[in-house]
């Protein structure tokens, strides 16, 4: 076989053992710290630090990989998550806000320097001679979709083992699972991977492309406007209102991720009409992103005007998900083609941080929008923040 694909699916295997763990912990946080009686808004910063130290681990982190290796820092980043694991199985007397906020943020470094390694590692992985469009876009929607079908099977999975085991017994089976992974990881693939040859400075943290930083800003309000009604208005409504078991949401969660994934790695073949020869451009994440802004404004109407509510959430969230997959598949594979080959990590790393920023944004906005307005009200925010993703999108390079 050869080695950058052995590499490639090394990194691959490891990239689904930690998404895994990262869906299921936070399907267990949600659910469990609802039972014990936390508002929407609680639950919500429980997450408030695995999101802001996300933005600053992008932010560190493609520059800390270009200098010790790639591989290295997507190992920390398990380790980091087996520690974050151990740390919730405390006494539930000892599970203050800010204990879990400080669990959340290592799992929230953990989780980024996993991703920005395992996204940024592809591009070194190929051969030069093979650096073209398509290959790349291939690669890159596989391993984004496969990643995003896994974390939904973790969403199935922290619900299950919630019920079957309850939350300190989940947390030891996910932990120690993490852990052989890393095990193996470590054994098996080659130190300094993607090690820039050059020792970059840290002012380069930074981009200096005009075309990823509005790339970025782009990815800010894209992702905003996912987690806006997805990470805690979604599951607490679903629970609350239409009165369905741990087991129900997070199953319902875990379809529509998997669903979510497999669309995203099958988005080449999607776009092969548009994008025969070449990958994606500037035009092509403007025009899903407008057609994307459509379905949660959609959905808001539907349910103000008392449409079946079951079947409107099931059927939206469908045709969301399908659209949202082919947008952030065209932004996984813009962001590794306009970096340059020495910089991809620093690029990759600078590109997550506004990702994780609208995470933390969306995050915070789920639980405080679901209080006050209600899922509606999250809907029509999360249009709003797509909206200014197609309008930053405008900005970007159409074409060679």
């Amino acid at each position: 076989m050869d080695k950058g694909l052995r590499n490639y699916l090394i990194i691959t295997g490891s990239y689904w053992a930690f998404t895994l763990t990262d869906g299921a912990i936070r399907m267990l946080v949600v659910l469990y710290f609802h039972l014990l009686g936390y508002s929407p808004l609680e639950v919500a910063m429980l997450f408030l630090f695995y999101e802001f130290f996300g933005i600053v681990t992008n932010l560190l982190g493609g520059w800390l990989g270009s200098r010790i290796g790639l591989n290295l820092t997507m190992h920390i980043g398990m380790a980091m998550q087996v520690i974050a694991l151990a740390m919730l199985m405390v006494p539930d007397n000892m599970l203050s806000v800010a204990y879990v906020m400080l669990a959340q943020a290592l799992s929230g470094i953990a989780k980024d320097l996993n991703k920005m390694s395992a996204k940024a590692s592809v591009k070194t992985l190929l051969p030069k001679n093979q650096h073209t469009d398509s290959k790349l876009f291939k690669w890159i929607a596989v391993l984004t979709g496969s990643k995003n079908t896994l974390k939904g099977v973790g969403f199935f999975l922290g619900a299950f083992l919630l019920q079957q085991f309850e939350f300190r017994g989940a947390l030891g089976i996910l932990s120690a699972g993490l852990f052989m992974v890393l095990m193996l990881s470590v054994f098996l693939l080659p130190s300094g991977l993607g090690k820039a040859k050059s020792k970059s400075k840290f002012s380069q943290i930074f981009s200096k492309s005009a075309a990823i930083n509005w790339l970025s800003a782009a990815r800010f309000f894209l992702f905003g406007a996912r987690d806006i009604w997805f990470v805690v208005a979604l599951p607490v409504y679903l629970y609350e209102i239409l009165n369905w078991d741990f087991t129900q949401v997070g199953s319902f969660l875990a379809a529509w991720v998997i669903g979510y994934g497999l669309v995203q790695a099958s988005a080449p073949k999607l776009l092969r009409r548009s994008h025969h020869q070449h990958g994606p451009d500037g035009h092509t994440a403007m025009l899903w992103a407008f057609i994307l802004s459509v379905f949660p404004v959609g959905i808001a109407t539907a349910l103000y005007f008392n449409l079946q509510a079951e079947m409107v959430l099931i059927s939206g969230l469908i045709a969301f998900g399908i659209v949202f997959a082919i947008n952030s598949a065209v932004h996984s594979y813009l962001i590794v083609a306009w970096s340059e080959h020495d910089k991809v990590s620093t690029n990759v790393g600078f590109y997550y941080m506004a990702n994780a920023g609208g995470r933390l944004t969306g995050t915070v906005l789920s639980g405080a929008l679901y209080q006050s307005l209600g899922l509606t009200g999250c809907l029509v925010a999360s249009s709003i923040f797509i909206l200014a993703a197609a309008g930053l999108s405008i900005k970007l390079p159409v074409g060679d």
